[in-house]
């Protein structure tokens, strides 16, 4: 990018930005959600369990949205919160009618769940979560609860805890 066009685009930003408070983010008539909207809502869904819920008190709607970080890497609230083991805010996410997963059913050590659906799909042992992190991931991060469902995914021959989305 040239000089030119960087002062040009720093300075659409800046409006845009001082305009921001003057703009609605709230959907209107079934419109989408601002794309920024969204992907402030999953970065605080990976812990910071009051802007959640503020959030969330302010649009309702935004508890089953999925942000596009690219290359097939979409995640919710409740993705964010469950990879990386914040089970307090991933049962907020539950109560509130989230949508639950298999991943969700690792990090608590839902065996009860996870086994069967493995049976039904062996394949999902190799699903993707946000950021690649797999099922194995989750029931690691699960703790004490969950060390029955990593030790049934291990002995179905899950070994990776990630796999890049990006290449």
């Amino acid at each position: 990018m040239k000089r030119k066009q960087f002062i040009k685009a720093a300075a659409g930003t800046g409006l845009i930005m001082a305009a921001a408070p003057l703009i609605s983010f709230k959907p209107q008539d079934g419109t989408p959600f601002d794309k920024l909207v969204v992907q402030e809502f999953v970065r605080v869904s990976h812990g910071k369990m009051d802007q959640v819920k503020e959030m969330l008190e302010e649009y309702p709607t935004l508890l089953n949205v999925a942000h596009d970080w690219k290359n097939g890497d979409f995640e919710t609230g409740l993705g964010a919160a469950s990879h990386v083991g914040h089970k307090e805010l991933v049962q907020y996410f539950l109560d509130k009618g989230a949508q639950a997963n298999i991943f969700t059913a690792c990090l608590f050590g839902k065996m009860e769940i996870v086994k069967p659906m493995l049976t039904a799909f062996p394949n999902t042992l190799n699903a993707l979560g946000p950021h690649g992190f797999t099922l194995l991931h989750h029931a690691v991060k699960g703790g004490d609860d969950a060390i029955e469902v990593k030790e049934f995914l291990e002995a179905l021959g899950a070994k990776e805890m990630m796999i890049p989305v990006f290449s």
